[in-house]
């Protein structure tokens, strides 16, 4: 058994070729690699991630605020605390905080040959506009 105390693992900032806006990334844990690999995500209001894919996918526990996710072609979706979302491994999508509030997610997901996400272009401000009424 080992017990990660809360306060214990440092946070950093989330890199901006990644994020818009400001996102803190504290790991939940550091798993050996070719496991789960896990991260608390505190994202600021307005704050979407890049376009990206897993290889093997990746689910998303909204544990405070309210935020977004979008898969490539569907519709902007919202999610809150206690929402669990799977994305499928190489579904290109997005997720993020509203315009208005702030979202901390848990995301988890595995490597594949040590990679965990392939990350794409930037949400752009149309993109992220379209869903501006959750």
């Amino acid at each position: 058994m080992d017990i990660k105390k809360s306060g214990s693992q440092p946070s950093g900032k989330g890199p901006d070729e990644y994020f818009t806006g400001t996102v803190r990334m504290t790991p939940c844990s550091r798993p050996p690699i070719g496991t789960r690999g896990r991260r608390q995500c505190h994202v600021r209001a307005r704050c979407p991630t890049a376009w990206h894919t897993h290889p093997l996918g990746q689910t998303l526990i909204v544990t405070a605020g309210c935020g977004r996710a979008q898969r490539w072609g569907g519709p902007i979706e919202e999610i809150r605390p206690g929402d669990v979302i799977w994305i499928p491994p190489g579904e290109k999508h997005w997720h993020g905080a509203t315009a208005t509030t702030a979202m901390t997610h848990i995301a988890i997901q595995e490597q594949l040959n040590g990679k965990a996400v392939d990350w794409m272009e930037k949400v752009s401000d149309e993109q992220y506009q379209a869903g501006s009424k959750a």
